[in-house]
């Protein structure tokens, strides 16, 4: 461009970033993708991913994160392993900076993503993609017939427990407090479950296993007594926090940081698009946040034929 602005700048990689660079690139739009210096999101952490399109076996998900990054750099998209640490989108051409540079550009795909809630344990780390799992819709599958347990008491703990149950020989919800936190009716289908049972007012201490779960160390937050249950996967399930932070002041975000979008990927600002699970609440899937990355780059592509 004659002002010296790209015409795409992608934030975050993942299954939405690299889509949308993938898009933006094959549309001629020259993307430049700041993935982060820990890229590939969320299937970075986890181990056999089998409900991707196109895989006829199991693949890794760091696999299918290098497939999809070395198909968006073989089709011209720029990928530059910075963090981006400010933008403002209140001028145009959009300023997107890292520490070491700052880059103009004339619309700006938002993919940053969202992490899971820990309950930032070493040995829930280890075992991470080993048994410990954050995802009932993306691993339950591999769970046949087994032992699990959830941790947490919101929405999202009954719904990952209730889905569970379609596996699981038994599944056990673990929380803190001796009352739920959940919808009634979330509640009420959790607790007529035959399959489901609880242990209140109890916190996970420790992941036991060495190459895979074999059960959990319990703390009564009450009483202080330690007990040991024999699990064979624990899914973790207290919630997720979008990385908006660098958004606050520039994007609408919802109440619980999430950015805001008309029409798919449409943020309240023209010409800056979010894709993904930034913006995404519900689906939290590598397929939908494919999906989404696809729209973006569509979205950018038209912007940018109406604003040359």
């Amino acid at each position: 461009m004659e002002d010296g602005a790209r015409k795409v700048i992608i934030v975050g990689s993942g299954p939405a970033g690299y889509t949308a660079a993938i898009y933006a690139a094959r549309a001629d739009l020259s993307p430049l993708v700041y993935t982060g210096t820990t890229y590939g999101g969320q299937l970075m952490v986890t181990s056999e991913v089998e409900n991707f399109p196109g895989f006829r076996d199991p693949v890794l998900g760091p696999k299918l994160m290098e497939e999809m990054r070395t198909q968006a750099e073989r089709l011209g998209a720029t990928l530059v392993q910075d963090d981006v640490t400010s933008v403002d989108f209140k001028k145009y051409p959009f300023e997107v900076r890292t520490a070491n540079e700052t880059q103009r550009a004339r619309s700006v795909s938002v993919a940053t993503g969202a992490n899971p809630r820990r309950l930032n344990l070493t040995s829930e780390m280890r075992l991470m993609g080993h048994g410990v799992s954050n995802c009932a819709v993306c691993d339950g599958f591999f769970f046949k017939g087994k032992k699990l347990a959830v941790v947490g008491g919101g929405d999202t703990a009954m719904e990952e427990a209730t889905f569970l149950t379609k596996f699981a020989s038994s599944v056990t919800v673990i929380h803190r407090r001796n009352e739920l936190r959940a919808s009634m009716a979330m509640q009420r289908e959790a607790v007529s479950n035959p399959k489901i049972s609880f242990i209140w007012d109890s916190v996970v201490t420790e992941v036991l296993g060495d190459s895979r779960v074999e059960g959990v160390v319990l703390e009564n937050v009450k009483t202080h007594e330690r007990s040991q249950v024999q699990l064979d996967g624990l899914f973790v399930a207290i919630g997720y926090d979008p990385n908006t932070q660098m958004f606050r002041e520039q994007l609408e975000l919802d109440g619980r940081g999430y950015v805001v979008v008309l029409n798919e990927t449409e943020t309240s600002v023209p010409g800056v698009f979010a894709a993904g699970d930034v913006k995404d609440f519900k689906y939290r899937q590598a397929v939908t946040a494919a999906a989404d990355g696809c729209k973006a780059a569509l979205d950018a592509d038209n912007f940018l034929k109406r604003h040359r």
